[in-house]
């Protein structure tokens, strides 16, 4: 069979443990045989952006804005215990971060649903999608270890020379702070792919956060939405008859737990960490969670919402093959593929990349799937290689039929 043509790359990022030994798997099995792959490959593992002092995932980032399109592997955020296990010089910054820094992206998480998976809250007939901001808050905070008592300020210097104090705590013994920060520009971006993104997908639009205890930092947030939806989308959403709300977080899950879901969650960037996980767990797991970095400009990174499967990894070294789900993995690479072709006009690559999720839905909804939801599923449980090459003889065969 001949081979589908790429006409430009696209940034492949590899990465750590299991989910690297996954990647090379999904290549081998389910891209090369039918694609005549063409990336500009960074190769993000832990080891390697310590021997290049973290430059390689800046190089990375860079190349997804002149590229357009990047599909990344799970990478390991170290901390003191990874720094000891890979002997390494620093404990480096969170690639993702860095990444979405770059980018200046609103990362979209949203669950792959199958029939046979059903969600642990019954109510939720469509998948509920979180737009988590990807810049900020604790992502970029700055910490300090207080060891005596002592007054601790929130100091601002102009560039005039000016100066603004606020207290932040009268230390009366040793404890912790911490400072966060955004920008009006970085939060406005985030507000405009959400709505953009709701209008794309004819979707009502939420979004939470806490500005009765946040009264400047949260309610920064939350009138800069208003604004712009006043200002530019209300009569977008009411021309496709969808709704922007704002609620206060704690309403917000409370409300979600009850709604038949469908609808788009926009979130700070630690809130929509943690609700994107709970999504995730409530649609079966996250390894069945996409996650899409989207820039103002429109770049888009493709990657799977779960880490690097460290425990599996593990095993993997001692010679078995365990049963790590590459769902979100191989969605990420359909995601990246079908992006590529639609910059380029490529009709057929855009085709193989449906068919990729196509054949990978078709596989669980005929009773394969991997040991993590296998149980549950009513499926029979197999190791990754195996449900890889039951996708691959479907990709092969080319029965591939609908299953939303």
């Amino acid at each position: 069979m001949e081979k589908i043509n790429m006409k430009t790359p696209l940034v492949e990022i590899d990465g750590d443990e299991m989910t690297h030994i996954l990647w090379e798997l999904v290549k081998e099995k389910l891209i090369l045989p039918f694609v005549d792959l063409k990336t500009e490959y960074y190769d993000l593992s832990i080891q390697n952006r310590d021997r290049t002092n973290d430059d390689v995932t800046i190089e990375a980032g860079r190349a997804i804005m002149r590229l357009g399109v990047g599909v990344k592997c799970a990478t390991i955020t170290a901390n003191s215990a990874r720094k000891k296990e890979y002997s390494l010089k620093n404990t480096l910054p969170s690639p993702n971060a860095t990444i979405r820094s770059i980018l200046d992206g609103t990362v979209f998480r949203k669950p792959i649903n199958v029939k046979r998976v059903k969600p642990a809250i019954p109510a939720w007939k469509h998948p509920i999608i979180i737009g988590r901001h990807a810049y900020g808050d604790v992502y970029k905070n700055a910490e300090m270890t207080i060891d005596t008592p002592g007054k601790v300020e929130l100091v601002f210097t102009g560039n005039d020379g000016s100066e603004r104090r606020t207290p932040v705590a009268d230390m009366k013994s040793s404890g912790i702070v911490q400072g966060i920060h955004n920008y009006d520009d970085s939060i406005r971006a985030f507000a405009r792919s959400c709505f953009l993104y709701a209008l794309d997908e004819r979707l009502p639009m939420l979004f939470a956060a806490k500005d009765t205890i946040s009264q400047t930092y949260d309610a920064r947030f939350r009138e800069i939405f208003a604004d712009m939806y006043e200002t530019e989308y209300k009569e977008k959403f009411a021309r496709k008859n969808i709704d922007y709300q704002y609620a206060l977080i704690d309403d917000a899950v409370a409300r979600a737990v009850k709604s038949e879901g469908g609808f788009l969650w926009a979130c700070k960037n630690y809130d929509g960490d943690v609700m994107s996980d709970m999504i995730a767990a409530v649609s079966g797991s996250l390894a069945m969670m996409t996650s899409t970095l989207v820039s103002p400009e429109g770049h888009c990174e493709y990657e799977a919402a779960h880490g690097t499967v460290q425990r599996h990894y593990y095993r993997y070294l001692k010679g078995e093959k365990p049963s790590t789900n590459p769902a979100a993995l191989i969605f990420a690479w359909a995601g990246g593929l079908e992006k590529r072709a639609a910059l380029d006009g490529t009709g057929r690559l855009a085709e193989f990349a449906q068919n990729l999720r196509g054949a990978t839905l078709q596989t669980i909804e005929s009773g394969f799937m991997t040991g993590d939801l296998a149980v549950s599923a009513g499926c029979v449980p197999l190791n990754s290689w195996e449900f890889i090459d039951h996708i691959a003889g479907v990709l092969r065969d080319g029965t591939i039929f609908d299953v939303k």
